[in-house]
């Protein structure tokens, strides 16, 4: 069904034990991971000992708080708001977490989704670009995101007002697929003003998408990472962007694309 939820995995797949590690204090995703391989499961990391924990280097802090079922705490927290919510959680024990996102350095340990979860692993391409279009750059976009939508391919874009609002409603107006990524918590709307957006997305059988933690408001140095995920999933990244300007996270986006278009628009 369109726009429907599907279930938190969280028996087969650890996604507790991943999101644990997600939530705890001082340690992060590259920290978080050789954790995992140092031993042999992140399932092994919860039965290790404060003595083992603190011997493979991490700050006393991240042990402690992993020794004493802290983490494991705060995520069964986090997994009733995200029930709550009508949030699934991806980790990267399950089959849905996208393969191509995998392949970058530092893959988030959580992925917060609403909506259909498969649409983040389907073709596509992103469409990202500058919050102040000209009127004929908005059209650009929209035209552009509508034809590819018709043909099958989803739309990857970030909410945010100018061309990545025009992204997200030309694939609307195709009655494609497309999907949101926020730089927020996924149960945080930005910009406001684009909440009916954000509902016509879902409603349409698209997702909407953080590596964020719920609650977690905007921060500016939160979009270069969200982009950077964003642009993972697609095989294409097309910029939108007027002459002598630069989007927010681009030479990340640059680094993780495999293919890179980018249109200067004069008119825009």
């Amino acid at each position: 069904m369109a726009g429907a939820v599907l279930p938190i995995r969280s028996t087969d797949t650890h996604a507790v034990e991943w999101l644990a590690l997600s939530l705890t204090a001082g340690l992060g995703t590259t920290k978080a991971r050789r954790l995992v391989e140092h031993f042999g499961s992140v399932q092994e990391v919860f039965r290790a000992s404060l003595t083992e924990l603190e011997a493979t280097g991490i700050q006393t802090v991240s042990a402690q708080s992993l020794g004493t079922g802290r983490s494991l705490e705060l995520a069964q927290e986090e997994l009733a708001r995200a029930a709550a919510a009508g949030v699934s959680l991806l980790v990267p024990d399950d089959p849905a977490y996208p393969a191509q996102l995998k392949q970058i350095y530092d893959p988030p340990l959580v992925l917060y989704v609403r909506g259909n979860a498969t649409a983040v692993s389907l073709p596509g391409i992103a469409l990202v670009g500058t919050r102040h279009p000209t009127p004929y750059g908005m059209a650009m976009a929209e035209r552009l995101a509508c034809d590819l939508a018709a043909r099958g391919l989803v739309i990857f874009s970030g909410l945010a007002r100018g061309v990545d609002t025009s992204g997200h409603r030309g694939a609307i107006a195709a009655k494609g697929k497309t999907v949101a990524v926020f730089g927020t918590g996924i149960d945080i709307i930005y910009p406001k003003e684009n909440t009916r957006l954000a509902e016509q997305i879902l409603s349409c059988g698209g997702a909407l998408l953080s590596e964020f933690p719920l609650r977690a408001s905007r921060l500016r140095r939160t979009f270069p990472y969200a982009i950077e995920s964003l642009v993972v999933y697609p095989l294409v990244c097309w910029w939108l962007r007027p002459p002598n300007t630069v989007v927010r996270g681009s030479r990340r986006v640059a680094r993780w694309s495999r293919i890179v278009m980018c249109s200067r628009c004069p008119g825009m």
